[in-house]
Order: C-alpha cells, then sequence, then structure tokens
C-alpha cells in the first residue's frame, strides 16, 4: 500500500473562517498611535471570534485545535490588525485561556470562559519575576495554604495585558523544599484586596499590548482557583507555552505578508534611473528572500501545530524550531523591508521601519531564541 500523500490544502472551512477573520480584521478599530488597545477594540476582536478561537465551544469558543488558532492569528494580522494587539489576544488565548480550559474547576471555567471568549474579560500570564525569566525553578513568588484560601506573596513582572486584566493566571511556590513539583498555578481575579497591578511599562514596540508589574502581598486567593492539582504548576506551564510557542508566531507570519506585499507593490511603482526598482536584481532578488523566509517559518510553524494537536511528544521541540525560525525571519525581513523603501521606509507614518520594534520581542518572550535552541539540542539527545 502506498503512503497517503501530505495534503497542504486547506479545507473550504478553514478558508471560509481565514476570510472572515481577515474581513473583520479590516473593518476593526485600531489602537492609537503608541497607545495599547483598550476594552472596545478587544471586544470589537472579539465579535470576529479571534478571541475565543482554541476554548471550548460549550463556553462560547471555536473549539479549535492549535492548526486552525495559528491560522486564524495569522489571518487577523494579515488583515492589517494592529500587531501589539494580536500579541496581547495570543498571550490571553494560548498562555491563559488553554489553562483555563484544561485545568481549572467547573465552577471557574462557567464563571470565565464565555467572559474570555467573547473578549469582554481580559486576561493575563503573570510568570516572569526579575529574577527568574526562563528559569521557572528560580520563582519568589509563594502561595500558603490557609483554610479554604492560599495566601500569595510576591512580584511578577512584564505582565502582557496587565492593566487591562480582569483575571490573572499565574504561578506560585507551594512546597519550596519540592523544586519543579513544589510550583502551583492559580486563577486570581484582579479585584481581590493585596493584589496591585502598576502603571503600564514603557516598551520599545507592540505598543497595542499594555503590561505592567503585579504585586501580591497577602493576597487570599479562594481554593477554587487552584488548577490542578498543587505541584503540578510546572507542567501546566510547560504545557500552555508548547501552545503559545507554536501559535503566537502565527501574528508575525501575517504581518511579513502585509509587509512583503506593500514592497512588492512600492518596488513595482518606484522609479529610479528611468527603471522600475524591481528590474535591479539587488532589489528583485531580495524579495525573494523575503518570500523565502516567510514561506519556510510558516511551514515549521504549521508542522509545529499539527504535532501540538496530535499530541505528538515532539511538539515541544517543533514549536521551538518554528519559533525560532519565524523570529529570525520576521527581524530579517523587517530590515530588508526598510531597505527596499529606502528613506521612506525610516518614516513613521510609512509603517515600514517602525514594525521592526514590534519584532524584535519574538527573540525574548514565550522563552528567548538561546533557550529554544537549548529545547531543540535536547530534543536531539544532547
Amino acid at each position: 500500500m502506498r503512503p497517503r500523500p501530505v495534503e497542504f490544502d486547506l479545507t473550504e472551512e478553514q478558508q471560509q473562517r481565514i476570510r472572515r477573520i481577515r474581513d473583520a480584521a479590516v473593518r476593526m478599530p485600531r489602537p492609537e498611535p503608541g497607545e495599547a488597545a483598550g476594552r472596545d477594540v478587544w471586544q470589537a476582536a472579539g465579535e470576529s471570534g479571534i478571541t475565543g478561537l482554541c476554548l471550548p465551544e460549550i463556553h462560547g469558543g471555536g473549539g479549535l485545535g492549535a492548526l486552525d488558532t495559528a491560522l486564524g492569528l495569522e489571518a487577523f494580522c494579515a488583515g492589517g490588525a494592529d500587531t501589539g494587539l494580536a500579541f496581547a489576544i495570543a498571550a490571553h488565548l494560548l498562555a491563559c485561556g488553554t489553562v483555563l480550559a484544561q485545568h481549572a474547576g467547573e465552577a471557574v471555567r462557567a464563571e470565565l470562559l464565555r467572559g474570555l471568549a467573547s473578549g469582554r474579560t481580559i486576561a493575563a500570564n503573570a510568570m516572569t519575576e526579575d529574577g527568574a525569566g526562563s528559569d521557572v525553578s528560580r520563582l519568589a513568588t509563594t502561595a500558603v495554604c490557609d483554610g479554604d484560601a492560599y495566601v500569595l506573596d510576591g512580584v511578577k513582572s512584564f505582565v502582557s495585558n496587565g492593566p487591562l486584566a480582569d483575571i490573572l493566571v499565574t504561578y506560585a511556590v507551594t512546597a519550596p523544599a519540592a523544586g519543579f513539583l513544589g510550583l502551583s498555578a492559580f486563577a486570581v481575579p484582579t479585584d481581590l484586596p493585596g493584589l496591585r497591578i502598576g502603571p503600564p511599562l514603557a516598551k520599545a514596540g507592540l505598543d497595542g499590548c499594555a503590561a505592567a508589574r503585579v504585586e501580591f502581598s497577602g493576597c487570599r486567593v479562594p481554593g477554587a482557583y487552584l488548577m490542578g492539582a498543587e505541584g503540578q504548576g510546572s507542567a501546566i506551564f510547560q504545557a500552555s507555552m508548547t501552545w503559545e510557542r507554536a501559535c503566537l508566531p502565527a501574528i508575525f507570519l501575517g504581518t511579513m505578508e502585509v509587509q512583503l506585499r506593500r514592497c512588492v507593490t512600492h518596488a513595482g511603482q518606484r522609479r529610479q534611473f528611468g527603471r522600475r526598482i524591481a528590474d535591479f536584481q539587488a532589489v528583485s532578488h531580495r524579495l525573494a528572500i523575503m518570500k523565502q523566509r516567510l514561506e519556510s517559518s510558516r511551514l515549521l510553524l504549521y508542522r509545529a501545530c499539527w504535532q501540538v494537536d496530535k499530541g505528538s511528544q515532539d511538539a515541544g521541540q517543533a514549536a521551538a524550531l518554528a519559533k525560532v525560525a519565524v523570529a529570525e525571519s520576521a527581524v530579517a525581513n523587517g530590515i530588508d523591508a526598510a531597505q527596499v523603501f529606502g528613506a521612506k521606509g525610516y518614516l513613521t507614518a510609512e509603517g515600514i521601519g517602525g514594525r521592526l520594534s514590534d519584532l524584535v520581542p519574538l527573540h525574548i518572550f514565550s522563552g528567548t531564541t538561546d533557550i529554544q535552541r537549548e529545547i531543540i539540542v535536547k530534543g536531539m539527545g544532547l
């Protein structure tokens, strides 16, 4: 029997969903330049279904797998949605929504997921600390069981969506002597006493996504908001990061698609020395390389999502490969795009050079590129 051929075509249902999301992105309000997206923008995004792509249908979500979630996020940015807003929604959905859907108790799921799916409830992932970025074994935030609640103390940094968040997905040490098994996951409503969200952090890019520091000071979290069992926090977090690393870079595929489309149009219209600049090999080959980077990183990302969907033990390594590929392609294409546009590419109004500040963070969040390479090497048995 001959092996079944790999199928690259999208189904009609997938194509219709992509068109619907792209069309919605075209019509969506955009945050003001330099400003984070407000709740009105979030709710407009929610109407497109983008804020609930992979959340359970029973709670108003799309019930989609990783590949279809990535296709939706890519379509959102390919339709012209603000990259910072798309990043904020991806963080809300992948690092928070998937955790709540899979590990929160039934009552908490019923309380929160429908709001998350609609965009009316905004979630933020509070994991990173000043002394514990990629090294999650060094968390200093503690959660002490006290009757029917846990008392949280500690500070989280770089909390995307923090200033707008209604719910925090956070991680704290419940058993200091247990190492990897001493970490637990919590959903924390932001209106609880003892929780303080700092002012928005000034960032170099992704302005549409507000970020802040979060402080827990004797914050009593009802025991019902513990996700999974005590000690499962590390495993829960790693699973959410596989989803995030596989799907979130898809927004940058959409951004690269818009960028390349604009470069091709510009190269065909801009004339120098009596010729279109597209007729100069130095420009046309640059565009060809940009296309190659986009398509090759796209294939790696789709493959990673496919592995997540089938529950492959290699999904983590595949997601790391995809994230590195998209990060390197996005930054390189951003530099090339600025060169294709020349001096105009450096003007804020053109939105070409400015995109670089949105692209560089892909090398940092969800585990730096160096951390992803460590994951890849471990997957190779080294």
